[in-house]
């Protein structure tokens, strides 16, 4: 079987970290939105002490300041996330990899030993970082339009999203190469997949913002079986998707729901230190 469950929506106002040990019901993201401004950017500096060296060295490697800034942003509401959500502290979540689905070795994608099951993923763009958890694997991505290469990379992507990008106003159709390449995203680290599978070789469709009542056209109805795909509400200048597996869905029926929080660092911050 195989669905789509969209549902879109502004951040809420709430932006206090998760009481320890809560989890999201199941068939839900909860994604956390972070804009890295100089607010935010001034206390991730003041917490960067919590990660640890992997990560530490991976920000320093960033090739410019404001990407620096950004993942070192994201990184660090992450460990205060899952320090929450483990309950314990952020500095010591043991943030592990899983076996790789393409050659067995452990660098897939992270995961972290939690029971009941923890599940996330952390996407990061210019101007925006998403993370998101949910009881089952997720997978988030967030790009910006302008990094879309207009549609001269839709011959990659499987032939029922061609024809359904080919089949818009030319004016459309960087958009909706968008939507389509954050689900493929999402889906690639909702899996482990990443960079080792083919762009062509799976259909996530546009979503619902191209699709009409009974047309196929968009690629509905053609999603990887036991995966939801849900947009993120973002910027009109960024573009964002979540993937999540959630097997026997259909029996179950209950919608596919995405709680959207704000990541409030300096508020975090004033309770660290």
């Amino acid at each position: 079987m195989h669905t789509t469950a969209e549902r879109r929506g502004a951040p809420s106002a709430g932006s206090d970290l998760p009481s320890p040990g809560h989890r999201p019901p199941r068939g839900t993201a909860e994604v956390w939105s972070l804009r890295p401004d100089p607010g935010q950017v001034a206390a991730a500096e003041e917490l960067g002490h919590l990660l640890d060296p992997a990560e530490r060295d991976r920000v320093a490697r960033c090739g410019d300041e404001s990407g620096r800034a950004s993942l070192l942003a994201s990184h660090v509401a992450l460990r205060l996330l899952l320090g929450a959500y483990l309950g314990c502290a952020p500095d010591r979540v043991p943030i592990e990899h899983a076996n790789c689905r393409g050659c067995g070795r452990r660098h897939g994608r992270p995961v972290v030993p939690a029971r009941p099951p923890l599940h996330f993923s952390l996407s990061h763009t210019s101007g925006l970082a998403v993370v998101a958890f949910a009881a089952t694997p997720v997978g988030a991505d967030v790009e910006t339009l302008a990094s879309v290469p207009g549609t001269d990379l839709v011959p990659l992507l499987h032939p029922v999203e061609q024809r359904a990008i080919r089949a818009l106003p030319a004016d459309l159709q960087a958009r909706a190469f968008l939507h389509c390449f954050v689900r493929k995203e999402a889906y690639l680290k909702g899996t482990g997949d990443g960079l080792w599978a083919e762009l062509d070789s799976f259909c996530v469709g546009l979503g619902p913002a191209y699709e009409t009542v009974g047309d196929r056209a968009s690629g509905a109805g053609t999603e990887p079986e036991d995966w939801a795909f849900a947009e993120i509400a973002t910027p009109q200048t960024h573009g964002g998707a979540v993937a999540l597996h959630l097997p026997g869905w259909e029996e179950r029926g209950p919608r596919v729901r995405v709680r959207l929080r704000t990541v409030d660092l300096p508020l975090w911050a004033s309770r660290q230190l």
